[in-house]
């Protein structure tokens, strides 16, 4: 009985880290890191000073927030690479990444902005872009990729995903994964018109635009 009480506090410890950490996400990725440390709480449904005790400051929860968005890119990186259908894998990658950042919604650049140096972000960067590559190779090998692709195209194509605005959350990870099958289809070395994701409503605030 003594055993199994000490265990109780500790799962019930690890639930609020957990649902303090995926408050914090979801709060930075819309309200920015402005956002108070007792708004996350509200959120998590927990007292101040129980997230105060698991992330003494806003750096902490920040980098452990962001820690694990990095780790889930990892993760899709490495389910990609695993495929034996490289070309599947390939896709795969495409897809997952382009909605992750999608519920980014500026939390990425914005906590890079603030603790430029909280993270080793060329290794992470560096293990992706090297296992990325691997996976392009294959899947031009089995003449699934279109040969002159490099992976220059695919930092456009993100840079290009990050860069899209809808009128609602909800439509910009609609916006995304159509983004994402265009370019999917795009990269292919003989492109099939497969049908595409439903069309978003997307904001149409980009200075200069004359539709």
């Amino acid at each position: 009985m003594t055993d199994r009480l000490t265990r109780i506090p500790r799962s019930d410890a690890q639930d609020n880290r957990e649902r303090i950490l995926e408050a914090a996400r979801a709060l930075f990725a819309t309200e920015g890191l402005n956002v108070p440390l007792r708004e996350v709480a509200r959120r998590a449904d927990v007292g101040p000073a129980t997230l105060y005790r698991h992330f003494p400051t806003k750096e902490i929860l920040a980098t452990e927030a962001f820690a694990d968005q990095m780790c889930l890119c990892h993760v899709i990186v490495d389910e990609g690479l695993a495929d034996p259908d490289p070309w599947r894998g390939f896709c795969s990658v495409i897809e997952k990444i382009c909605e992750l950042h999608s519920h980014d919604r500026g939390f990425t650049a914005a906590f890079v902005s603030a603790f430029p140096k909280a993270v080793d972000f060329t290794t992470g960067r560096d293990h992706a872009l090297k296992a990325i590559a691997e996976l392009a190779g294959r899947a031009k090998a089995a003449g699934k990729l279109r040969p002159d692709f490099v992976l220059e195209d695919l930092i456009l194509m993100l840079m290009a995903n990050n860069g899209i605005q809808a009128a609602s959350p909800a439509a910009e990870v609609a916006a995304s994964r159509r983004f994402a099958a265009l370019v999917i289809q795009a990269f292919q070395a003989v492109p099939e018109q497969a049908s595409l994701p439903p069309a978003a409503r997307l904001a149409l605030v980009m200075p200069g635009m004359i539709v």
